[in-house]
């Protein structure tokens, strides 16, 4: 991105105030439609994934006979459909409209999830609770794709962790809807209350799935004008992207998918985010440390209790995740935040570590309200990976999956492992290897940052002999005439103004 001045400071509060007042409309009206959905589906998903915890300590427990690790198998048979589905869904969705196919899959989701309140054993809710992972999969990778192909870098990494915060506004709602429904509608026409959260939530998000098929939009490419976007809006869109280098849907060939796996991108990006995506394990363990105070003679806290104060937690990762979002736009550098996160929630495990259990109430309190402050770093690596891989739209969608996919095949073992129900809420090792977990994502955050300026570099030394070529400086060498084809002069600014 080359730079033309000064930025006003109102670009930093929000980045479209200094922009042309037509470019202006057009972004107010993508940011209501886009985000609006984006965030309240993803509210109802996480609301949903707090949920099967909440109504686990809420008597689920008990009616269903449920012991051991069964809560960890259960919500390993989510992820397990969470990652079968999610490349072919976001590969799919270069060439399925977004606007249809993602509110679609949503319908399916809400339908599966009220059908857990029918559950009678064990074995129903881990059939049941795989088909809802495969119905969310295709969420979250491709609205962070379709986010991808419409914002340009200044603008991106906020608005992929404003729709992420929904996921910690998920869980602390999550925490009343319990209570509430289990003070309120235990009973109630014969149903215990956890099963009502089940209910209430799949009825929350059959609207916004509804809203989907009308607010959602497609790609720049292949938007059409409608009742929301003119033409010239259309327009706009494909000239800012094409301004940065991001390219719209192309051909699959083989030469381009087995190109995916010959350079770094794959490896590094969804190396970094498996590890963001594993270091926050230790949150869940609050809810558990204040259930153990309780036993057959005494009760210190009660199921509402036990369901409420975790949940500043979340409001820790909300005022977090838009202080990273802000700060890296501001910058314009994705890895400062990931550092300064990471190093701190590495501080936090460690904390717990050494920590006991019941004799530091007050310290164990506090840092667990601490541990999900590197929780909204999703939105700023997966906008890294859009922005480093713009130059094709296929690698930009199977690396942008992959990330996600390949940080939930690690989930489905690592809290089984090291968080196991069984070792709650002391969980030692579970807390050290998190932070060692943390130590490894800033480390890896380090490597692409130095990989991305290497390779700027080489961008710019290319274009400048094609430049001087063209002007007749250098003889041209069929021979050694770098190849250019992956991205033009603008895409390698660019790069070069984000890794700086």
């Amino acid at each position: 991105m080359s730079k033309t001045g000064p930025r006003p400071f109102s670009s930093y509060v929000w980045d479209t105030w200094n922009k042309p007042p037509q470019e202006r409309k057009f972004l107010a009206k993508l940011d209501t439609c886009l985000l609006t959905y984006a965030a309240l589906s993803y509210f109802s998903k996480y609301l949903d994934q707090q949920n099967v915890t909440n109504a686990y300590v809420s008597g689920m427990q008990e009616d269903l006979g449920l012991h051991g690790n069964q809560l960890n198998y259960i919500t390993t048979a989510w992820t397990c459909g969470y990652v079968i589905g999610q490349i072919p869904a976001n590969m799919l969705i270069t060439r399925v409209r977004p606007s249809i196919w993602i509110p679609l899959t949503e319908v399916v989701w809400s339908v599966l999830t009220m059908t857990l309140a029918s559950a009678k054993n064990f074995s129903t809710l881990v059939a049941i609770r795989f088909f809802v992972g495969l119905a969310e999969s295709s969420f979250y990778p491709a609205m962070q794709y379709v986010t991808g192909s419409w914002y340009k870098p200044e603008e991106l990494g906020k608005r992929a962790c404003i729709f992420h915060t929904a996921s910690a506004v998920g869980p602390m709602i999550s925490g009343f809807l319990q209570a509430a429904a289990y003070d309120g509608l235990n009973g109630t026409c014969g149903l215990a209350g956890w099963k009502w959260l089940f209910i209430i939530d799949g009825i929350i998000t059959v609207p916004i799935a509804l809203l989907g098929f009308l607010i959602m939009p497609d790609l720049p490419s292949n938007t059409r004008p409608n009742f929301l976007y003119t033409q010239e809006d259309i327009d706009i869109a494909n000239r800012r992207m094409e301004e940065i280098g991001r390219k719209p849907p192309g051909k699959f060939t083989k030469k381009k998918v087995l190109k995916f796996f010959t350079t770094w991108h794959l490896y590094f990006l969804v190396l970094l985010y498996v590890l963001f995506n594993n270091g926050g394990n230790p949150a869940g363990s609050m809810i558990f440390w204040l259930k153990s105070f309780n036993t057959p003679e005494k009760t210190v806290y009660t199921v509402a209790q036990i369901n409420t104060y975790p949940l500043p937690i979340n409001a820790v990762q909300i005022v977090t995740t838009l202080t990273w979002a802000w700060w890296s736009d501001a910058v314009r550098a994705r890895w400062p935040p990931m550092v300064v996160a990471g190093l701190w929630n590495m501080t936090v495990c460690i904390v717990l570590a050494a920590t006991p259990v019941y004799t530091h109430i007050t310290r164990r309190w506090v840092f667990y309200y601490m541990t999900s402050v590197s929780g909204g770093l999703s939105g700023l690596i997966l906008s890294w990976a859009n922005e480093l891989t713009g130059h094709d739209s296929e690698k930009r969608a199977f690396v942008v999956a992959c990330c996600n996919t390949f940080a939930y095949v690690v989930q489905t073992w690592f809290p089984t492992v090291l968080f196991p129900q069984v070792e709650q809420p002391r969980v030692f090792k579970g807390n050290v290897a998190t932070a060692c977990v943390n130590f490894a994502m800033v480390c890896t955050a380090l490597t692409v940052l130095a990989l991305s300026r290497r390779d700027a570099r080489r961008k710019a030394r290319e274009t400048q002999i094609d430049d001087d070529v063209t002007d007749g400086h250098v003889s041209p060498d069929n021979d050694s005439k770098p190849d250019t084809k992956d991205g033009s002069i603008k895409s390698v600014l660019v790069v070069e103004e984000l890794v700086r």
